[in-house]
Parts: C-alpha cells; structure tokens; sequence
C-alpha cells in the first residue's frame, strides 16, 4: 500500500505539472500502438481485406496489428503470408505473432517454424534487433521459450499472462522481455477501471517493457463457450485512453480490432468474421467511429502532452445502447466477467459523447423530440460528456455541431423476440 501511495502522488504531481504548463510536444517515435487482430476468425479471407485492414489502421494512427493465431488452424499460415506480404506493400505498417495458449497446445517446433518464417520480414516489429513475440495466456509454457529463443536466433518475448497478475511477472522476469497486460475493462460490478494494476506492472517489471491494454467494450453471448457477461463501457473508451496518458507505457495495444463474438471491434463490421451467435447483436452496430479518436490519442501518447492538434476535420462520436437495460428479458447476462449481479442492474442507460475540436462549441444529442445542448470543453481539444434517458425515450439519435448532423439508429423499449442485448452501436459526426 506503501508503494500505491508513493506511486500515486509520484502520477498526481506529473499530471498537476502538465496541467500547469504543457511542454512543446516532442514525439517518442519508440512508443508503439498496436491492435490484436484474431487470425483465427480469417478462414477463407481474402488478400483484399488485408489490403482495407491495413489501410483503415494506419489513417487511425495504428503501428501494426499483433497477429493471434491458434495452433490448429489450417489457414494460419496462408494468412500469416498475407498479412505480412500487405504491410510490406503498404510500408509503415508491422506486424507480430501473439501465440494463443488457451486454446490448444503448441509445440516448440510449430512457433519456432513460424517465429523463423516471418523474422526476416520488412514487417516485422523489432526490437533492439529481434523480433517482438508475444501470448494470450501460456505462463505454464515459460520453460520452452529458452529452446525457442536459442532456435530463432533470439527474440524479443513480451507475453500476456495475465493470470500471473503483476506479482505472478515479477517471478518470471528471467525468461520474458517485458509484459502485455490484458487487464483491460472494469471489474465484475465494477462501472470504472482505475490504474492499480497497471502501476503495478511497471514496478514489477523492473525495467522491462510494458505493453498496456485498451478496449473500447465489451460484451458477449456465446453459450456455445459458456460466455455471457456485460463489462461496464460506457465510458470506457474515454477512460482507458486518459490512463494511457498517465501512466505512459512502452506501447499500447488494443484490444481488440476484429473481435465481433466479444463486442471489441473496431475495425469495419466483416460478415464473414462474425461468429455464430454473435450476429444479432454484431450486425447493425458498427463501431468503426471508434477510430475516429485515436488520431488525437495516438499523437497524444507519442508526444506525452494532451495539448495536441488533430488530422481532419472536428469530431463528434457517440456510442449508445439501443434498448434502455431495463427493457426485454436479460438472457442471464451478467455485470463483468465472474460476476453474478445481472447487467441490467449495473449497465447505465446513457449516451457516451466524445468531441475533438479546436475552437470551444457547442453539441446538441436529441432523442428523438428530447434534446440537450452542451457546451465543449475551453482548456483541451477533447471533451466527454453523458447524456442519460429514461427508459421510456425513444427515437433516432442526433448529434449536431456548428451546422452539421448525423442520425443513428433509434432508441426503443422493443427488444428483438424480446431478448436484450448490451452492445452499443457507434456514430461519428
């Protein structure tokens, strides 16, 4: 607790001295934002998506995407081969395998293959010379990674074993390079995350690299896996970006750009990626807006200052439920992962709005004939503000800013067949 307490004033007093007098930006081209693309859902994918993947990454700011890939999958390495090949093409762009142990065994000569086929690409993230591995999960597999590491001539291992927690890491040190922490959204009852864990990394490792985790939601419904739980996102999105600001980790991964099954995404809704189950709370809620921040943030982190100006246009986006939590049967989701108070009590019925602008305004959210007007922020490009409803508001959902408008889809008590679902849908402005 001793540490927490010295640690936390050691943040307050850096945000209070950035408060006081920002410093000319100067960008830290070794912090790196990445976004975990799930291979495992590219069966069949064709070379194009990569080629639009890859595009719609970059114009966000995105690094390079951190590949995960399953030990089974007989398209791994024909979609390895594309995803490499395209950022090549397109230049700027690098890529990474992230290893999933959880969902079958590896053998040391599958990721050393693999680890060998990809080392030399003009893609590959680097690090001090070696090529940046990471996991989802594996701690169990740490003895290997010696044999791995003498058979691919080094590598740079930053895994993600978030069941060790911070503590369980620092016990691990001698085989690892730094840490990937999947600690990413609110704790079961929980409406915010705060940065305890992430603090606690940074000690714990000594040095090391810590690779920090960013979502922007999460919900899912997949009895199939025996997965049905709600984490509050309502703000989550503004949150996660504000403590990477704080805490300043090595690099910044999101999590995730194309889980559709876990209400992740990011990237433009991909049918074909969309597991079954998940369509119906998947299709018609895109989160693509999602993007259209991380301009701001990505240079924001880069240069370690918030006071920085953004590409484009000024920007509204805002992400909502489209049913009030009280409305239709709950499904048995529940408020976070292990947890057992049901989402509809703990989700928060409410429209999310996040704006960029660069001279102070003002926004308008109508609900239908409802609306309310708010004014930006005047010390900082960037403003977040909630606007609640009832649970018996309906109508589309507008946003206006300085002569311009979006509508998004209504808000409505008529669930579909009387079922809820907790995804948001996203619009830009």
């Amino acid at each position: 607790m001793g540490y927490l307490k010295t640690k936390f004033k050691r943040l307050l007093e850096k945000i209070e001295d950035r408060i006081d007098g920002e410093k000319e930006p100067e960008t830290n081209d070794d912090r790196k934002v990445f976004a975990h693309y799930m291979v495992g859902l590219t069966c069949h994918q064709a070379v194009e998506q990569w080629v639009h993947d890859i595009k719609t990454a970059k114009k966000a700011g995105i690094d390079g995407f951190a590949l995960n890939i399953g030990p089974s999958d007989p398209w791994t390495e024909t979609q390895l081969s594309h995803a490499y090949h395209e950022a090549e093409e397109a230049g700027d762009f690098v890529m990474f395998i992230s290893f999933d142990m959880a969902c079958g065994q590896w053998s040391v000569e599958q990721v050393v293959d693999l680890i060998n086929r990809f080392k030399e690409s003009s893609a590959q993230f680097m690090v001090d010379g070696r090529p940046l591995v990471s996991t989802f999960e594996g701690p169990d597999w740490a003895e290997n990674w010696i044999s791995v590491r003498e058979q691919t001539g080094d590598i740079f291992l930053v895994p993600d074993w978030s069941s060790l927690g911070p503590y369980g890491i620092s016990e691990k040190l001698d085989a690892i390079d730094g840490a990937f922490s999947w600690d990413a959204w609110p704790k079961a009852g929980q409406n915010q995350m705060n940065i305890n864990e992430d603090l606690l990394y940074c000690d714990n490792l000594k040095g090391k690299k810590y690779m920090m985790g960013v979502s922007p939601y999460f919900y899912t419904n997949l009895p199939q896996w025996n997965k049905n739980w709600y984490s509050a996102s309502e703000s989550l999105w503004h949150d996660r970006w504000q403590q990477v600001l704080d805490v300043m980790p090595d690099f910044v991964q999101i999590i995730t750009w194309n889980d559709f099954g876990e209400s992740s995404y990011i990237c433009d809704t991909v049918p074909a990626q969309v597991v079954e189950g998940a369509e119906e709370y998947v299709n018609g809620y895109s989160h693509a807006a999602f993007r259209a921040v991380l301009p701001y943030f990505i240079t924001a982190y880069k240069s370690g200052s918030r006071l920085v100006d953004f590409p484009g246009e000024d920007t509204v986006i805002a992400w909502y439920r489209t049913n009030p939590a009280s409305a239709g049967e709950g499904c048995g989701t529940t408020w976070g992962q292990g947890g057992e108070i049901p989402a509809s009590q703990g989700a928060r019925d409410v429209i999310s709005v996040m704006a960029l602008v660069r001279i102070p305004t003002n926004i308008t959210v109508a609900i239908g004939s409802r609306w309310k007007s708010v004014g930006t922020r005047t010390d900082s490009p960037l403003s977040y503000f909630e606007i609640p409803f009832e649970s018996n508001a309906t109508g589309p959902v507008t946003l206006a800013m300085n002569g311009r408008t979006v509508e998004g889809p209504p808000i409505t008590s008529e669930c579909h067949e009387g079922r809820m679902h907790f995804n948001s849908v996203v619009i830009q402005l």
